[in-house]
């Protein structure tokens, strides 16, 4: 098991927002920049959006499926009369049902989230970005989104809806939020998988900076609801590359306990030493949850802030369209 990546460096360079404005996140170049997609772009987010409302059931929809022997009791509108011609036989048409897709978006809102070193976003912010233009993408298909807040619980809870008032709704409430505390990534996701809809799609937004096999048990669970789980595990750029030289202190953002567990919250260390060991260590932590992820057919979409985050999306669901 690989060791957990050490605590956030600093020094650190807030950027906290004390009054973020909603265009931020979702500003009017971004929303046009969705869509004018080009005509390859919108052919993979379509094809992905239809990929996850397709379902096996039969009912009436626009996609043809298949024939079967007309019976009894049906409606004489869906024979294939050309069929008839041919065969002699009564057959009627068959169409894949598509469900309305529910989608759920989960964001992280610990201490941790909070941080950057050398980015103009912070982690919290980039994974607003990433949750606006999925939800945006939703909303223009008319589909249901909804929006979970969490920390070492769940914090708000937006039942999805698919109007574009809606959507307003959930890009105020995450304006409105600052990262604060510690995380319990396993009672929230579970609490979470308790709640949400069967058979939806849920995509987290977190830095995943907690105990592996918590993090692990609480991603079965979820998958275990019949939901399609999609995992963006966001770290800011100093925390994938480690740029830092000479003598560097250590700080988890998320160990403040009064010094009642006696736990280390910061450390003093050589980052020229320990750079190698540091970048093993987050290597093969990203490598684990991947390799989990995959077992359990979960996208796991490592991301750090230095990518456009735009792109990074784009990257994502060439990648999906293409699996």
């Amino acid at each position: 098991m690989p060791p957990k990546p050490p605590p956030t460096p600093t020094p650190v360079r807030s950027t906290h927002a004390t009054s973020p404005n909603l265009q931020r996140y979702l500003r009017p170049d971004i929303a046009k920049q969705i869509r004018r997609l080009d005509l390859r772009a919108r052919c993979i987010v379509k094809g992905f959006m239809n990929g996850l409302h397709r379902s096996l059931g039969q009912g009436a929809s626009n996609e043809f499926d298949d024939y079967r022997e007309y019976r009894r009791g049906d409606d004489i509108r869906g024979i294939d009369w050309n069929l008839y011609s041919r065969t002699d036989k009564y057959y009627v048409r068959k169409y894949r049902a598509e469900t309305n897709l529910v989608a759920t978006l989960m964001l992280d809102i610990s201490e941790s989230m909070g941080y950057t070193y050398s980015q103009e976003m912070t982690k919290f912010e980039y994974a607003i970005c990433l949750a606006a233009a999925l939800a945006y993408l939703v909303t223009q298909r008319r589909d249901q989104v909804g929006l979970i807040t969490f920390d070492t619980q769940l914090r708000h809870l937006l039942p999805a809806k698919s109007s574009r008032t809606h959507l307003g709704e959930i890009l105020a409430l995450l304006t409105a939020i600052q990262p604060t505390g510690r995380t319990d990534i396993r009672k929230s996701l579970e609490q979470s998988a308790s709640i949400i809809r069967h058979g939806g799609l849920i995509l987290v937004f977190s830095d995943l900076l907690g105990d592996l096999d918590d993090l692990l048990r609480a991603i079965c669970r979820m998958r275990a609801t019949g939901s399609d789980v999609i995992l963006f595990h966001i770290l800011d750029e100093a925390e994938v590359k480690f740029p830092f030289t000479g003598m560097v202190q250590l700080v988890d953002p998320e160990s403040d306990d009064g010094g009642t567990s006696g736990a280390t919250d910061e450390m003093t260390v050589d980052a020229d030493a320990c750079r190698a060991d540091y970048l093993d260590a987050v290597d093969a932590f990203r490598k684990e949850i991947a390799s989990k992820c995959a077992e359990l057919r979960i996208d796991y979409v490592p991301l750090d802030t230095s990518m456009q985050f735009d792109h990074a999306l784009m990257e994502y669901l060439v990648r999906r369209q293409a699996s």
